[in-house]
């Protein structure tokens, strides 16, 4: 049972991550409705905010339950620094994923509500490089930023969560760190560190999305791998996740 609530409020939590911060792009980033046509919307800020604030409400929703990762990247990294059990990481990873898809589906139920909404031309706010890149940023440029992106991440994750690090005010530092991290990187690649978030809207959209797939779990979990490992060294007394004493609390 406990680990099923575990795994449910993960799935909880990075289906709230990909509505809030996917949503927002696709409904709310840009709206027509202004007076004489004017553009309006909440633009590259109001997404970068969205982002930041699902993580950063749901850590504090349930967090105290899962661990609040909401994302395999931070599984991984969590894995590699030896704050979370290998047992575990699967699961995780796979009920991430079930989520991130179940709230790109909402997205497409809700934006298909708008007259002349096209999953093809308008899609799911994706995550892209090359010509699907918002800026038009090359496969080079997307990779490399994914990764240090990814690995910034992490870091503020395993420093926040830290064991002498304060602990009601970790979710407000990981919340910042990724609204820090879409301001950045939007125009590079819609911004990814994120496996999951970027696997179900290109789960529902198809076509190129899914064809540019791989980067979006390649560069993230290096990047993950990457905090990790620098973690151990620099802090290795947090370093404390034996999987067989593990396994023997879960039994």
């Amino acid at each position: 049972m406990q680990q099923g609530r575990k795994l449910a409020a993960e799935a909880i939590g990075t289906f709230w991550l990909v509505l809030g911060g996917c949503g927002s792009a696709v409904i709310a980033a840009k709206l027509l409705n202004g007076p004489d046509g004017v553009e309006l919307g909440i633009g590259l800020v109001g997404v970068s905010l969205a982002f930041g604030l699902t993580v950063l409400t749901m850590a504090y929703a349930v967090g105290h339950i899962s661990g609040g990762h909401f994302n395999p990247a931070v599984t991984i990294g969590l894995w590699v620094s030896k704050r979370f059990p290998t047992r575990d990481v699967l699961p995780y990873v796979i009920v991430q994923v079930i989520g991130a898809i179940l709230a790109a589906l909402v997205i497409w139920a809700i934006a298909s509500g708008r007259a002349g909404f096209d999953l093809k031309v308008d899609g799911l706010a994706a995550n892209g490089y090359g010509e699907h890149s918002p800026d038009g940023f090359n496969l080079a440029a997307g990779l490399l930023t994914e990764v240090v992106m990814t690995a910034g991440f992490l870091f503020v994750i395993l420093g926040a969560t830290a064991k002498k690090a304060v602990g009601a005010a970790a979710p407000v530092a990981i919340g910042l760190a990724l609204t820090l991290i879409h301001l950045i990187s939007i125009p590079v690649t819609n911004t990814s560190v994120n496996p999951a978030r970027s696997t179900g809207p290109a789960v529902v959209q198809g076509g190129w999305a899914l064809g540019q797939l791989w980067m979006f779990w390649v560069a993230p979990i290096v990047g993950a791998l990457i905090a990790g490992l620098a973690w151990r060294f620099m802090s290795p007394s947090d370093s404390v996740i034996d999987d067989e004493a593990a396994e023997a609390k879960v039994a």
